[in-house]
């Protein structure tokens, strides 16, 4: 989509950055640009403003060689992206929902020539106010063409629409009025009028949508225009614009423009917005309009300027806690080294006392004691307690010297 026309733009960027910029270089390349853009179909009054446009940006500007295709490409940017800027643009649908009197419907005048898909284009309509909860009736006001009553009743059968209509060769006012009228009482939101579609230069035609204006006071006119024609649709555009002061435009057939300079020139010559674009056939080809979208196809994708990473923000590093000044130990004073302990003898072992009281005489001494030194001096038992005593006393005597053999 609107490929020639990017090639258009994108040759004189390119031609433009390999030479020296003198005026007379800059009028050859913006002649190949002119010849460039007819064949895409962009109006001659909106080449020469890009020209000129062009033309005071870069003569005597300073701008290194290496910088110019990009330079080039930015001015013809910001140039067609102005155009747009001044045509404004408007929300269908929110437009519709701002009318909230259900004895005042929202009423839309759609003109154009036969042939540009504008039946379809009200089907598609339609089916786009229907699905955003918004009640429509449609106005069969083409009463002029064969079939046209019939081929948009085929459209209102299909999505469940009501459509009001008359016989051929009646006032179109009349029908759009009936429409109204049935919109009121049944408290509709919107009504959708057709209007004939005959060339653009037929008064009679003008004069008839003129008329329906006149009757009905519709809220907005829509011009639908044939992408594919070119720069007939152009001029089939300033001169409905002249007559009707329409609103805004949809181009159908989108999908298949590779040339791309009728929304361009439109927008240009009317100072009205591209509303919508047609992209097939179906009910739900119909998609918004973006400039920036149109922008892209035309230019190639826009490069982002490279985000700087941030520098990473370095942790302050902890700020160490001042280790605690330890207190000098104190200076243990030397104890004082202790005289030696004299040894003491040991006490000598005292025999066991002979207690005359004692009823044993030899208590406290070993028994084997007693038996060795009674064999080793032969001595008899004791008969009497005093020889019991006596015994005892010689038996600790041998025993204090050591028992001796």
């Amino acid at each position: 989509m609107f490929e020639k026309l990017g090639n258009a733009f994108s040759n004189v960027a390119k031609s433009l950055g390999e030479k020296e910029l003198k005026e007379q270089d800059i009028d050859e390349n913006l002649s190949q640009l002119e010849i460039s853009l007819l064949e895409s179909d962009v109006a001659t009054e909106v080449i020469d403003k890009i020209k000129l446009n062009l033309k005071e940006k870069l003569v005597g500007n300073k701008v290194s060689r290496k910088e110019i295709e990009e330079f080039v490409k930015k001015s013809l940017i910001q140039n067609i992206s102005n155009m747009f800027d001044e045509a404004g643009s408007f929300d269908l649908l929110e437009n519709i929902k701002s009318k909230t009197d259900p004895q005042d419907p929202f009423l839309i005048l759609f003109v154009g020539i036969n042939g540009t898909g504008k039946t379809t284009t009200i089907a598609k309509i339609a089916n786009l106010i229907q699905k955003n909860k918004i009640s429509v009736v449609v106005a069969a006001s083409d009463t002029f063409r064969a079939g046209a009553i019939e081929q948009l009743r085929e459209h209102t059968n299909r999505l469940n629409l009501k459509l009001v209509a008359q016989n051929y060769g009646s006032d179109p006012a009349a029908v759009a009025r009936d429409a109204l009228l049935y919109a009121k009482s049944h408290k509709i939101d919107c009504v959708l009028i057709d209007s004939a579609g005959r060339m653009q230069t037929n008064k009679n035609l003008m004069e008839q949508i003129a008329k329906i204006s006149k009757v009905v006071s519709p809220d907005l006119q829509i011009f639908v225009g044939d992408s594919l024609a070119g720069n007939d649709t152009v001029s089939q555009a300033r001169e409905f614009h002249q007559h009707t002061n329409f609103d805004g435009a949809i181009l159908t057939k989108s999908d298949a423009d590779a040339r791309g300079g009728a929304a361009l020139s439109i927008v240009a010559v009317t100072k009205r917005p591209v509303i919508y674009v047609g992209t097939g056939q179906e009910y739900d080809d119909l998609i918004l309009f973006n400039k920036n979208t149109f922008l892209e196809k035309v230019f190639g994708p826009s490069e982002p300027e490279p985000v700087s990473e941030p520098e990473p923000v370095s942790e302050p590093e902890p700020v160490s806690e001042p280790e605690p000044v330890s207190e000098p130990e104190p200076v243990s004073e030397p104890e004082p080294v202790s005289e030696p302990e004299p040894v003491s003898e040991p006490e000598p072992v005292s025999e066991p006392e002979i207690k005359e009281s004692s009823t044993d005489p030899f208590e406290g001494i070993n028994t084997k004691d007693i038996e060795d030194f009674a064999e080793l001096f032969d001595v008899p038992p004791p008969t009497s307690d005093k020889k019991a005593f006596e015994m005892a006393k010689k038996i600790r005597q041998w025993i204090t010297d050591g028992r001796p053999k």
